[in-house]
């Protein structure tokens, strides 16, 4: 045989490349557990050894003792691993062989990595978890995709979406259905918050898992309220079966969407005559205690109109009155959810506007009590009974933050009185001891001193040498309307 003929032995491994071009193979070296795989958005840990074919080693997670995570099939590492880890299974230990097209091409990764170079890795997955799509990564949703979208666009607040959804609970499926609602009015057909929230994450076609906590509880100060309700919360859902805090999985196909109109598309009579519409049903659904309803109504508004410029004199007569009512009203929405931090910037932003509105004063009070913060919270009552000497629920509030204020400094007193007794206990102790050690230095001053006291002393002969070693809370104001 000659050289041209000669061929080339072939790579172990199953080729597991959609296209079946052989560019990445997979020998499993130990099986892995169950039969549940990753899916594309998981977050995977693994360690890896990379080698070239000559078996040199450019690269191992297991010299630097620390797993490797990434998120599949995000592009964010070379094509071949987001190719065989998605194959893998828990526990699994694989050998995979990836053509040049399918790691660093011709470009190569200096200087460890020359151009066109196969490359062969050694992966062991350790394991793997969903994407977490709440806000502040408590993973209250998390989401797993069965199938990927198309396109990029995905829907906005106030489009149009079309979906499949399935509810269960364990092997209970308590609900299937189709339907059609605007985003932001989920919550009005029964559609839990964290669905919708996933909704905003998701492009037409794509076939989601979400696991839902019910809530997420936050505490401020004197006021406590539930942040994000993710599913059926503490009340569960009796028309479902389900009981109070508990963990739902709903299956979320979005079908096809159509997006509203984005605020640059609007001019500014639309804009104002929307706002309208949205503050109206936003105060409806903060009357039917639907709160992260009404804040999106709210928010649309201010998306709207808080940098709208080029107004005539009655335009911006209006829009300074709808975005007054609706920073203040956001601020006790937040007040009710408990979040004191959101709702003294909306207070602010209201004050911006109107610098003696007894409302928005009444609403930061009340929030920065929550913050224990009383001088600024009193500083409050103080000015909403300058605008209304009849508001009595202010002078209430007013002196309660006195009386927090005067408990507040009785406690710094005890605070710093034991601080202060243990700091003396340590210094009389301190000064006791360096009085016994000059007894002590002084005794033996004498001593070396007096001569009476130089003896003569028994010795024993030295030993000879050896070559051995040794070892060694409700607001006073009604909502705006």
């Amino acid at each position: 045989m000659t050289a041209d003929t000669e061929q080339k032995p072939e790579v172990e491994g199953e080729d597991i490349t959609p296209k079946q071009d052989g560019g990445v193979r997979k020998l499993i070296l130990q099986e892995g557990e169950g039969e549940e795989r990753p899916l594309p958005g998981d977050n995977v840990w693994v360690h890896y050894t990379g080698k070239l074919t000559d078996g040199t080693v450019f690269d191992s997670s297991r010299d630097r003792n620390e797993k490797f995570s990434f998120e599949l099939g995000k592009g964010q590492v070379i094509k071949a691993w987001d190719i065989a880890v998605a194959t893998m299974k828990r526990g699994e230990s694989s050998r995979i062989t990836c053509h040049p097209e399918y790691a660093y091409g011709a470009a190569g990764s200096a200087p460890k990595i020359p151009p066109n170079a196969t490359l062969v890795f050694e992966v062991e997955l350790f394991d793997w978890q969903g994407e977490d799509l709440s806000d502040n990564g408590d993973g209250g949703i998390v989401r797993r995709v069965l199938t990927t979208g198309d396109g990029f666009t995905k829907p906005n607040e106030g489009a149009s979406v079309h979906v499949d959804i399935e509810g269960r609970v364990g092997d209970n499926v308590f609900e299937s259905r189709s339907l059609s609602f605007c985003m932001g009015e989920g919550e009005e057909h029964g559609v839990p918050n964290g669905v919708e929230k996933a909704l905003e994450k998701m492009q037409k076609g794509e076939e989601s898992l979400l696991f839902l906590k019910p809530k997420r509880i936050e505490i401020y100060g004197e006021l406590h309220g539930i942040h994000r309700r993710y599913a059926f919360g503490d009340q569960g859902k009796e028309d479902f079966g389900i009981a109070p805090n508990t963990d739902v999985v709903y299956k979320v196909k979005l079908k096809d969407f159509e997006k509203s109109k984005e605020s640059w598309e609007m001019d500014t009579k639309e804009k104002l005559e929307q706002s309208a519409i949205v503050k109206d049903k936003g105060t409806k659904y903060f009357k039917a205690g639907k709160i992260q309803q009404a804040i999106s109504m709210y928010k649309k508004l201010t998306t709207w109109l808080d940098n709208e410029y080029a107004m005539s004199e009655d335009e911006d007569r209006t829009s300074k009155a709808l975005l007054l009512a609706t920073h203040s009203n956001l601020a006790l929405c937040y007040l009710r959810l408990g979040e004191p931090v959101l709702a003294v910037q909306s207070s602010d932003k209201a004050l911006q506007l109107d610098p003696n509105n007894e409302k928005a004063l009444f609403r930061r009070g009340e929030a920065r009590t929550a913050q224990g913060d009383f001088e600024a919270a009193r500083l409050d009552f103080q000015a909403v009974r300058r605008i209304n000497p009849g508001n009595q629920t202010a002078l209430a509030r007013e002196a309660k933050c006195k009386e927090r204020q005067r408990e507040q400094r009785e406690q710094d007193k005890r605070l710093y009185a034991n601080m202060f007794e243990k700091f003396a206990a340590q210094d009389a102790k301190k000064e006791a001891q360096n009085k016994k050690d000059d007894v002590f230095k002084e005794a033996y001053e004498e001593y070396v001193k007096d001569e009476s006291n130089e003896e003569e002393m028994d010795v024993e002969p030295e030993p000879a040498a050896t070559n051995g070693a040794e070892d060694g809370e409700e607001d006073a104001v009604k909502t705006e309307t």
